[in-house]
């Protein structure tokens, strides 16, 4: 996909933001002053100097709005002890400060499995179940659910014969969608397992990506699909919006 878009990229909400090690408030100050002097407006037309002027501005603008949503935030839930737990839970602190950010991304894995793969997606997989049980049940909390749709996919397949205790990468491959505005249901036709229905070992699948893409753009997001995935695919009926 293609666009251009401001974005911020967020390890640790709670300690989100510029210069937050430095404990002097005095000093934290001065320093930030001194980073919104250099990321002014800059004279003249110099394009790179502009196109740094706005980032840097963006990221402090950012920065300064974020920092307030974990003080805005109240639950009830108690999200699982994990990475993707936590990073859903930023994602649902956020939403409830309603800043006006309609995209959140975060991943978690590796399920790069070429080996030990029965024992490692296991783990996974519980990790997945617990932390999306959670930040739904969040959005429900907050009524933010209706308004939500989650999206879980991976960037590649695995093949269907395995190496010993894993799998290669292989083609095809699985999204799931949630949402109190989603129809249930399975779209698509689930890909054969038999020896003469597969690509060279690989499953054959039947749907482009892209087709899920442009659902959620244009029926969700409300904008154009074409040219942000470079082509006009067929759309998906599972969202009741």
């Amino acid at each position: 996909m293609q666009g251009r878009f401001p974005g911020a990229s967020v390890g640790n909400l709670d300690t989100y933001g510029l210069l937050p090690d430095i404990a002097n408030e005095r000093a934290r100050i001065n320093a930030l002053e001194s980073f919104s002097l250099m990321y002014g407006p800059p004279a003249g037309k110099d394009v790179i100097a502009d196109a740094l002027s706005r980032a840097g501005s963006d990221a402090l603008v950012g920065a300064d709005a974020l920092r307030t949503a974990p003080e805005q935030y109240s639950s009830t839930i108690e999200y699982a002890d994990n990475p993707l737990s936590k990073n859903l839970k930023s994602a649902a602190q956020v939403m409830s400060a309603n800043l006006g950010t309609r995209i959140f991304y975060t991943r978690y894995g590796s399920f790069d499995t070429h080996s030990n793969e029965l024992q490692t997606h296991a783990k996974l997989w519980k990790d997945v179940s617990s932390a999306v049980g959670d930040f739904v049940d969040d959005l429900k909390e907050h009524e933010m659910y209706d308004d939500t749709i989650v999206f879980i996919y991976s960037e590649f397949g695995r093949r269907i014969k395995d190496n010993g205790t894993g799998c290669d990468h292989g083609s095809g491959g699985v999204a799931l969608i949630l949402g109190g505005q989603v129809n249930g249901g399975c779209y698509g036709e689930l890909p054969s397992l038999v020896e003469a229905h597969q690509s060279e070992g690989d499953l054959s699948f039947n749907n482009d990506f892209r087709c899920s893409y442009a659902t959620l753009l244009e029926r969700w997001l409300e904008l154009d699909p074409d040219p942000i995935v470079n082509g006009h695919f067929e759309q998906f009926e599972f969202i009741t919006k």
